[in-house]
Formats: structure tokens, sequence, C-alpha cells
């Protein structure tokens, strides 16, 4: 089967490296993969060039123009089959189907954002799924606010499929609890991902308590030009509040997996996600987590007490206290829960089987 992939582009982001992890994924069970973006980000270029997966890049200002230039690449790429993620790129997939196909379109959901409820434009690109073969979400809250956006979607179109996690992350030993104890993050520099709520509620412990803990956030936008504001703003507090010693950022690591294996748990403080890969990876690993209760993550954590209320800074401090005061037995259990519930859901061969389900 000759299958193309469409997204924007090769950023350090959960929905390309989900993107590419299936792409592989693909090529290694014998189909004929190839790459398609219009932005020129190369992450993850490396690890398509390894599998042998062909790029393509149309890099085009003009929207127009670069819709028309994708669709007339699409349409005479011969495929059996299409998979896009994310908003802008599934919009070009269905446009270029119109007004008739030879290929399976399958579009991917990735973020809660809740703002397609309210944006035209985010609310018009789900309009378009009505010309699809099947949307596919990684959450069920993800799928349900694309319902919400175009009621006339058929459930039968309606298809949930969890991210994918590497097999040899389910055999990882899980270690003992240390001190300080290691915090690890993996999200790229916006507002949603809320690192100034991180900053204050470190703020409102103690001395004693912060000096337990040590925090490393890795993740894009720590330079200029910012993708907005937050980590300018985020940095500022934390200096104003001498909480240098706590938290240290660095750029987006092409070896994430690395850094969670080596940390004592696993966070992230966003206020919507569609289902976060680093949280994923952290259960697969057996690491417990400091989570919002947002999306699907309150139905696979089972330890609920690793989660807190979305955007609240003083149940997020509860949970940094939680954390400082378990035990060693507490901290191995809540391990082991996560491990196997993770098991299941992530597994790439099921996962990939799923999809190739929908294209073929």
């Amino acid at each position: 089967m000759k299958i193309l992939c469409v997204i924007d582009g090769l950023g350090s982001g959960g929905a390309q490296r989900q993107l590419v992890e299936l792409a592989k994924g693909f090529k290694s069970k014998g189909h004929d993969v190839y790459f398609l973006v219009y932005y020129l980000q190369d992450f993850y270029k490396e690890d398509l060039d390894k599998a042998g997966i062909s790029i393509t890049s149309i890099i085009e200002p003009n929207y127009i123009k670069r819709l028309l230039r994708m669709r007339k690449f699409i349409r005479q790429g011969n495929y059996n089959s299409v998979l896009s993620f994310l908003g802008a790129a599934n919009f070009i997939t269905t446009v270029s189907g119109l007004p008739n196909k030879k290929w399976k379109l399958v579009v991917g959901e990735r973020s809660a954002n809740p703002n397609i409820l309210k944006s035209f434009k985010l609310r018009s690109y789900r309009w378009f799924h009505l010309f699809t073969d099947f949307i596919v979400a990684n959450s069920h809250a993800n799928l349900e606010l694309v319902k919400k956006a175009n009621p006339l979607l058929s459930r039968r179109k309606l298809k949930v499929i969890y991210n994918t996690v590497s097999h040899s992350s389910f055999n990882y030993r899980i270690k003992n609890k240390r001190e300080p104890l290691h915090i690890v993050v993996g999200a790229s520099h916006r507002y949603l991902k809320n690192s100034l709520l991180m900053a204050k509620a470190l703020n409102l412990l103690t001395e004693l308590e912060r000096s337990r803990l040590e925090i490393s956030w890795f993740g894009d936008n720590i330079s200029p030009p910012f993708f907005d504001g937050s980590f300018v703003e985020t940095k500022k507090y934390i200096d104003a509040n001498n909480l240098n010693k706590v938290i240290n950022f660095y750029p987006a690591s092409k070896n994430l997996i690395k850094q969670i294996e080596e940390a004592d748990v696993v966070a992230l403080f966003s206020a919507y996600e569609g289902l976060p890969n680093t949280i994923c990876e952290a259960l697969s690993l057996g690491k417990p987590v400091i989570c919002p209760n947002i999306s699907d993550i309150p139905l696979i954590i089972k330890d609920q007490e690793q989660l807190f209320k979305v955007n609240d800074v003083f149940d997020l401090k509860r949970v940094f206290k939680f954390y400082l005061n378990i035990s060693d037995a507490e901290y191995q259990n809540i391990g082991l829960h996560n491990q196997k519930s993770s098991s299941e859901l992530f597994c790439p061969d099921k996962i990939i089987g799923q999809y190739l389900e929908l294209l073929t």
C-alpha cells in the first residue's frame, strides 16, 4: 500500500512525533510511505531518513497557492491512502480530495483545544470532516469536542486510537525514589503549557520543600523569536522569586525518553491536551506523574493523587507536597500501576494495526 503522511512540519511537537512513529511502523510492515510538509522544520527529519521515508516540502507563504500546490501533489501521487494530522493539514488533504478522490483519507485530531467551538476558522475545519473516510482522535474527550463542533458527523466515522509507545519501555525496571526529587517536563513553551502555574505553585512551598525538588524542563521556544510571551513571563517570575535553583530550562531533546528514564517524576501542567506523549511514555516506564485532570488522563491513571485540577495552583501545590511526603513503597506502587495500565493501551503493534485497518 502506498501511504502519504501529511503534517505542517517536522518540528518537535507531539503530533509530529506520533505521525513519524506511525510512518516508521507502516514502513516496517512493508508499505511504501511518504511524507508531505509545508514548513521547513527538521527535528524529526533524521528519523525519517534512517527509515528510508521520502520527504517532500512545499514551501509557499501564500495560503491559496500552498493549498493548490499541495492539492496537485496529492492528486498526482497515485496514493492508496492519505493520513494527515492537525487542523490546517487536515483541511488541505480534505480539499485535495474534492470533488472526488481515489484514496482513503484519515484525518487526525490531536489537541482538545476548546477554541474550536468559538473560532469560526477552527470550527469550519471540522465541517470539512464530512468529506473524509475517518476522523481519529487520541482521546475520547477530544472526539466529543469534534462532535460538538460538527454535530452532523457520523459516529461510524469517529474513532479513538491512543498514542503509540515503544515496546521496550514496558519492560523498564522501576527505580527507587531519590532526594532531591528530580521532575522532568517535556513541553514547548506556550501559554497553554502553564509554566507560570508551575512556578507559582513552587513558590507556595516552603524553602525547605523547594530544596528537595529539582525540575528540568525540555522544550523549544526558550530563545528569540518566541512563539508567545509565556517563557519570558515565567523566567521573570522565577528570577524575582529566587526559584533558579529549583527550575532549569533546556532545549527540546531528541532523546527525551532518556530524560524520562532518569526522572523520578514526569510532569505536565497544560490547560488542555489531546493525549500527551510525555505522560504516555512516563506511564510505560513506570514513572509517577504530575498531570492536570484533562483529556483521558483520569481514565488511564488509577492513582488519582497524581492529578491536579486544571489551572489550580493550590491543587498543584498539593501534588508537589504529596510526592515529597510519600514513602518509598507508595512511590513504587504508583509506578507499577502506571506501567501496568499503559502496557496494553499504548502497544505499538496494536496502534499501528488500528490505523492500517482504517487506511486499507
